[in-house]
């Protein structure tokens, strides 16, 4: 029996599969958006009751995984955004963090350089920033100092 036969005998076993997958994808190339997860969670939950034997039809199969993928993002829609929003609490040991500035020259995590008050200072980008870089020119935000090191990230255009 060929793995193409398995899982036209074992819809469960398949539906089992594509929700792993999706679930794996979802976190490590998609970074959590929710597509993914909402499929996922359809699929998973379509699984259980093909398993049981509640869905036996492929047509009911595939519509159970759409209903149940649209009440999974309708459910877990709004909570997944208000998680990934959170703000990570800006260091106030400096009064220089939550300061908006330029980059004197482009800022990678190992270093470079911002401009404030004509001076230019070392800089290198948060650990926890989800970009590469900072071009030059561009404005940051410092978020904490480190010696005489500032640890910036890139501005937020959502609020800027």
């Amino acid at each position: 029996m060929g793995i193409m036969e398995y899982f036209a005998d074992n819809h469960a076993s398949l539906l089992f599969l594509l929700a792993g997958l999706a679930l794996v994808l979802e976190l490590t190339v998609m970074g959590l958006s929710g597509l993914l997860l909402f499929f996922g969670i359809g699929c998973f939950l379509t699984a259980i009751l093909s398993y049981m034997g509640v869905l036996t039809a492929w047509e009911a199969e595939v519509l159970s995984v759409g209903i149940l993928s649209s009440l999974s993002a309708k459910l877990l829609w709004q909570p997944l955004r208000r998680f990934q929003s959170k703000e990570v609490p800006v260091d106030e040991s400096s009064d220089m963090s939550g300061r908006q500035v330029k980059c004197a020259q482009t800022i990678t995590h190992a270093g470079g350089a911002i401009r404030h008050s004509g001076i230019d200072w070392p800089a290198r980008l948060d650990s926890n920033s989800q970009s590469d870089s900072i071009e030059q020119g561009e404005t940051c935000v410092i978020v904490s100092v480190d010696g005489n090191i500032m640890v910036v990230k890139p501005l937020d255009n959502d609020h800027g």
